[in-house]
C-alpha cells in the first residue's frame, strides 16, 4: 500500500533482570570483555538541551544492547550502536499499562530536565491486517487507553505523535469505510484530550513525500482534528530525504492554516529505496543510513523538529529477513550506524 510502513506494535517492553544488569555497565560498571582493567565504558548521556531538548533514555533498548556488545568484548560494534543509543527516540507505548508506562517515562524525562516523546499506535484496525496490524478492540478500548496515557503524562512535558498510518489509510481505500466515522471521531477525541493537558504538544501523522499529495489527505486532518493539535508528522518510519519531507509539509502546511510540522529523520540518510518491489521498498530496505540527529535548529521555520520517530534498529516486518515489526534487528541496526557519518 501506498502508506504502510511496518511501523510495528511496541516491542520494547520489560528488560529482564538480566538484560538490566548488563545496562548498568553504561553507567560506568565493569564490563568484562577486553577493555582495559579500570576502565569505565562511556556512559550514554543526554545531548545539549539548546538544540535537542529530548529525553536520550539511558535503559533504552539501543542502550542495553551496546551494553552486551562490551560485555561480549565486541567493542567496536558497541561503538557503532552508540550512534543509534545516545540520540532520543521516541517510545511507543504499549496497550499493556500504559498509564504506568507514561509516568515512568514522563517522570524520568522531567527529572533530567528534557521532554519525552511519544507514539501512540493503536487505533482499532490499525494497518489493514499487515506487519503492524493489531490496536485496540474498540473504540471505547481506545478511549480508555487515552485517557491512561493523558493520565501518565500528567503535566511533565512530552510530544505526541498521534497514530502513524491512521490517516493514510482512510485515503489510500486500505482502512474499510464502515470504520471511518469512527476513526475521525477517535483521532479528534485523542488531540482534544492530549491537549488539554499542560505541557503536550501532539503532533497528527501526514503520511510522507512518497505515497501522494497534500491534496489528498488535508480534508481528512481537518475531520482528524488537525485544528487543534500543534502541527501534524510527516516521513514517520520511512526514508524521504528530509529536503524531499520539508518540501511535502510546507506544501501541506498551506492547506491546514500553516501549521508547523515534525520530520522523522532516524533513517533518511540515504534517502528512499528505488529498487525491487515498489509495495515493499519501505520494509527493511537495504544500505540505508541513520539521517540527522533529533533536534529543534531545522532547515526551515514550519518545521518544529528532526525526531527519530521510528527507533533506528527495529525491523519494518517479516520482509527481507527482518524479524517481526517493531523487534530489534541487530544487523540491520549496524548497517544503518555504518552507513552514517560520524
Amino acid at each position: 500500500m501506498y502508506g504502510s510502513r511496518g511501523v510495528g506494535a511496541f516491542a520494547g517492553g520489560r528488560a529482564s533482570a538480566v538484560v538490566l544488569g548488563a545496562a548498568l555497565l553504561l553507567a560506568g560498571c565493569s564490563s568484562g570483555g577486553d577493555d582495559k582493567e579500570g576502565e569505565a565504558p562511556r556512559a550514554v548521556t543526554q545531548q545539549p538541551k539548546e538544540a535537542a531538548p529530548f529525553w536520550v533514555n539511558p535503559e533504552g533498548l539501543a542502550a542495553r544492547k551496546v551494553a552486551e556488545l562490551r560485555h561480549d568484548g565486541r567493542k567496536a560494534e558497541a561503538e557503532q550502536l552508540r550512534k543509534i543509543a545516545e540520540q532520543p527516540a521516541a517510545e511507543w507505548i504499549s496497550p499493556e499499562k500504559p498509564e504506568e508506562q507514561t509516568r515512568e517515562l514522563t517522570e524520568n524525562a522531567d527529572k533530567v530536565g528534557r521532554r519525552a516523546v511519544l507514539v501512540l499506535y493503536n487505533i482499532p484496525h490499525r494497518d489493514c491486517g499487515q506487519y503492524s496490524q493489531g490496536g485496540a478492540e474498540d473504540g471505547d478500548a481506545y478511549r480508555d487507553f487515552v485517557g491512561a496515557v493523558a493520565k501518565g503524562i500528567g503535566d511533565r512535558p512530552a510530544t505526541v505523535v498521534l497514530e502513524p498510518d491512521a490517516v493514510l489509510h482512510l485515503v489510500d481505500g486500505c482502512t474499510p469505510q464502515e470504520f471511518h466515522e469512527e476513526r475521525y471521531d477517535l483521532l479528534k477525541g485523542a488531540v482534544a484530550q492530549l491537549k488539554g493537558l499542560k505541557n503536550t504538544t501532539v503532533y497528527l501523522d501526514a503520511g510522507n513525500a512518497g505515497w501522494g499529495n497534500p491534496d489528498q489527505i488535508f480534508e481528512p486532518l481537518k475531520q482528524a482534528g488537525i485544528e487543534q493539535a500543534d502541527g501534524f508528522a510527516v516521513n514517520v518510519s520511512n526514508f524521504y530525504t528530509t529536503e524531499d519531507s520539508i518540501a511535502y509539509g510546507k506544501e501541506l502546511s498551506a492547506k491546514v492554516g500553516g501549521k508547523p510540522f515534525v520530520i522523522d529523520t532516524s533513517r533518511n540518510g540515504n534517502g528512499p529505496y528505488t529498487e525491487g518491489d515498489a509495495d515493499e521498498r519501505w520494509c527493511n530496505p537495504p544500505g540505508r543510513a541513520l539521517g540527522e540527529t533529533p533536534t529543534t535548529r531545522t532547515a526551515d521555520p514550519l518545521v518544529d523538529a528532526y525526531l527519530w520517530i521510528k527507533r533506528p534498529g527495529e525491523s519494518d516486518g517479516e520482509c527481507k529477513g527482518g524479524p517481526k515489526a517493531g523487534q530489534w534487528w541487530a544487523d540491520y541496526a549496524l548497517a544503518l550506524a555504518r552507513g552514517s557519518a560520524g
